[in-house]
C-alpha cells in the first residue's frame, strides 16, 4: 500500500505542476501567451489528478486517501510558492 500511495502522490503532484504551468490567467498576466491547454485538456488533467484519490478511497485505505489529499494540498502550495519567488 505504501508504494501505491507514493506513486499516487507523485503522479498527482506532477499533474498539479502541469496545471499550474498552463494556467491561462497566470500566463496572461505574465504575458507568456497561449499554453496550448484548452478547457477540455485541462478538465481531463483534473480528472487524472483525482483518479489516484478515488482509487485509494475505493480500496478502503482511508488513511492513505487522507495522506494523499494532504500531500496534494501541500505540494500544490509548494509549487505555487516556489514559482512565485522566481
Amino acid at each position: 500500500m505504501t508504494y501505491l500511495l507514493v506513486a499516487a502522490i507523485t503522479f498527482s503532484i506532477a499533474i498539479i505542476a502541469l496545471l499550474w504551468r498552463g494556467d491561462p490567467k497566470r500566463r496572461r498576466i505574465a504575458g507568456l501567451g497561449d499554453s496550448g491547454q484548452d478547457q477540455i485538456k485541462r478538465r481531463l488533467m483534473f480528472a487524472a489528478l483525482l483518479a489516484p484519490g478515488v482509487l485509494l478511497a475505493a480500496s478502503g485505505g482511508s488513511a492513505a486517501f487522507l495522506i494523499w489529499f494532504g500531500s496534494c494540498a501541500v505540494g500544490g502550495w509548494l509549487i505555487t510558492v516556489s514559482a512565485a519567488r522566481t
